[in-house]
């Protein structure tokens, strides 16, 4: 029997959620509206849309869960989250604002322009894409199966279908918005649940923490490092991964084209990172509470995962009423990440693929914007159908592979293009293929695949760290450095480096270079 509060609540977002994509179909007929909304938004818009595409559903229901559970170390995980952006601020933001037009394919391709590095880079980012967004539709799935009681397969196709026809119709434009209300509505319902859950203590801080200590069997130990990691190496391994992939995930960096000038770069940012810190210090409060009032036994009888806390804590504090509207943020969550991955994925495909390899621009405006929105419909179908094949795995591991995959490939790349006169296009192409081919076999060979007791592989790991980042993260910048050390390729003049270097950290465009 569908619960009437939770069909209503979801409705409610589906309807505004259209309605926006309705207005931005209006405004998106040219190929800069559709794949940048012409460089409209304000930082402060884009800064919220930017908080929009980063925090998933991993981030608002795992981490609730994960400090539920490990106490301090599930707190790491935010932690690692929040001063990613410090990497992206201060040594990849502006340079691609500069460099860049649509993808990061043309931020790579001004340096080494060649159809050889476009296909690298529409491969990484649609591979980065897939992986991001298969756990998000699989968690969307279960979650509308939980509440509405509809059945995982036609979940994951309404979820599949709604984010298509986002990008499709509505582009960046409607891309943008979707992710700006979804962090006004994130924002304001936690921070609504945090006040509640301090209120049941009579807002006293000393008597909340103890009820978490009475709550958790961990005690005293709650608050400490170890809980959650039994190897050091695996906490050091996924904060790595953490800390430097964002400044490698293309529907994040894609979204600085979304501005006009570096001010408004810079705006972003900090808007962003303001709206992250607040967040995820709302998710320890929330956390904690959930201890505090439901009990870690509770929740682990539950979802022995964690990932319901938020829902379970919502609505043991209002019932109904008050999960339903937990839930829809959930949901809106997952909706607004998606699309963002989806418009990433095709720009790559559409623009770097279509625009400059296939047609060698020489296409018109219309016809660019076509190929766009039906690589947008493939993009979703592809990966709708990725998620119903999944619907019986556990997939939360490809969140921290995505961050994996993206340092260990993408940021080599990126880093060394801008900053690096040795380096060169054999030097990316062997440090995109080595970092991205280390992340993912040492994951089909790791606990995640391997295991005895429920793997997809049955049989003990070859390799026993559940995150490769140690690993696959140094091989990918390895590659970059030997690759370009030991090749041949004809080495680039001083002044070729200099007037790159010059509109990579400036914007400005020496007379021979522009001419």
């Amino acid at each position: 029997m569908v619960n009437l509060t939770y069909f209503l609540f979801f409705l409610c977002i589906i309807v505004c959620t259209l309605i926006i994509t309705y207005w931005a179909a209006k405004q998106n007929n040219t190929a800069n509206q559709f794949y940048i909304a012409a460089g409209s938004l304000t930082g402060i818009q884009n800064g919220m849309a930017i908080a929009g595409d980063y925090i998933s559903a991993a981030s608002f229901l795992g981490i609730v869960g994960m400090i539920a559970i490990g106490g301090f170390d599930g707190f790491l995980y935010a932690i690692g989250f929040l001063v990613s952006y410090l990497i992206v601020l201060f040594f990849i933001a502006e340079p691609v604002h500069h460099l860049g037009k649509y993808s990061l394919g043309d931020v790579v391709c001004s340096r080494f322009p060649s159809y050889r590095m476009r296909w690298m880079m529409a491969i990484g980012a649609f591979i980065i894409s897939i992986l991001y967004m298969i756990p998000q539709l699989v968690a969307a799935g279960l979650l509308i199966r939980l509440l509405l009681d509809i059945d995982y397969s036609t979940s994951v196709l309404i979820i599949g279908s709604l984010m298509t026809v986002y990008v499709v119709f509505g582009g960046m434009f409607a891309t943008s918005w979707v992710q700006i209300v979804k962090t006004v509505v994130l924002l304001s319902g936690t921070f609504l649940l945090s006040l509640i859950v301090f209120a049941q203590f009579n807002w006293d801080p000393s008597q909340f923490i103890d009820r978490v200590k009475q709550g958790t069997p961990l005690g005293e130990n709650f608050f400490l490092p170890g809980n959650l990691f039994d190897n050091p190496l695996e906490a050091i391994s996924l904060q790595l991964a953490l800390i430097l992939g964002t400044a490698g995930l293309p529907h994040i960096l894609i979204r600085f084209f979304t501005v006009k000038n570096t001010k408004e770069v810079r705006k972003s940012l900090l808007t962003s990172s303001w709206i992250i810190g607040v967040f995820y210090v709302i998710t320890l409060v929330l956390g904690f509470g959930t201890v505090a009032l439901i009990g870690y036994q509770t929740l682990i009888s539950v979802d022995p995962t964690g990932n319901l806390a938020a829902p379970l804590l919502a609505e043991a504090l209002g019932g109904d009423f008050l999960m339903a509207f937990v839930a829809a943020i959930s949901f809106t969550t997952i909706v607004a990440v998606v699309a963002g991955l989806v418009i990433s994925a095709t720009t790559a495909f559409s623009h770097d693929l279509y625009y400059h390899i296939i047609k060698k621009k020489q296409t018109t405006e219309k016809k660019q914007v076509l190929a766009a929105k039906w690589t947008a419909f493939f993009v979703g179908l592809v990966s709708t159908l990725f998620a119903l094949g999944l619907k019986n795995t556990n997939v939360t591991f490809l969140v921290s592979l995505t961050f994996t995959v993206a340092a260990s490939s993408n940021l080599p790349v990126l880093l060394f293009t801008i900053y690096w006169r040795r380096f060169n296009q054999t030097g990316a192409i062997i440090g995109m293929v080595s970092g991205m081919t280390a992340s993912l076999a040492l994951l089909m060979v790791g606990p995640h695949i391997m295991n005895p007791t429920g793997g997809w592989i049955t049989g003990e790991p070859l390799f026993p760290l559940q995150n490769p980042g140690i690993i696959a993260i140094p091989i990918g910048f390895l590659g970059a450095i030997f690759g370009s050390l030991l090749s041949k390729n004809p080495e680039e003049s001083d002044r070729a480096f200099k007037k790159f270097y010059m509109k990579a950290i400036t914007g400005i465009e020496t007379k021979d270079e522009a001419s």
